[in-house]
């Protein structure tokens, strides 16, 4: 039985999905991550949970945790990165701009490589860094 929430597939696996495929997983991945992290910090209420997790989810976050994290990337999650943000979609939400939609849709693919690839404490070392200096969100 594969166990789904510890993923190791072979990169020729993982390069053969599409650049959109790996961010929609990386989407999941970044979003139980956020979510986790703001559980871990402690005692909030559901809706604090909620509207914290919604800033840090969002396309502008992710976009500014893209730039963040970039001088930190290996040439191997730089070019996943680069293929998320020059992916192709044509549906931005009315609150990012063209450019942060495509950064935040390289870090989603970016986390979803990691993810497939079963690099955990790789992705968790890159979370890490993204929220340093995140405390007051």
């Amino acid at each position: 039985m594969e166990n789904y929430f510890q993923m190791n597939l072979p990169k020729q696996k993982i390069d053969a999905i599409s650049n959109l495929g790996l961010a929609h997983i990386g989407d999941g991945v970044y979003e139980l991550m956020c979510r986790s992290y703001l559980c871990a910090r402690g005692d909030l209420t559901v809706k604090r949970l909620h509207k914290d997790s919604v800033a840090l989810v969002k396309a502008p976050t992710q976009a500014k945790f893209a730039d963040k994290l970039l001088p930190h990337l290996t040439e191997e999650e730089q070019a996943y990165y680069r293929r998320g943000k020059n992916a192709h979609s044509h549906a931005a939400p009315k609150s990012a701009t063209p450019q942060e939609y495509a950064k935040a849709t390289g870090l989603e693919t970016l986390f979803g490589a990691l993810y497939l690839a079963g690099n955990i404490s790789r992705l968790n070392e890159l979370f890490g860094i993204i929220m340093e200096d995140e405390n007051g969100i």
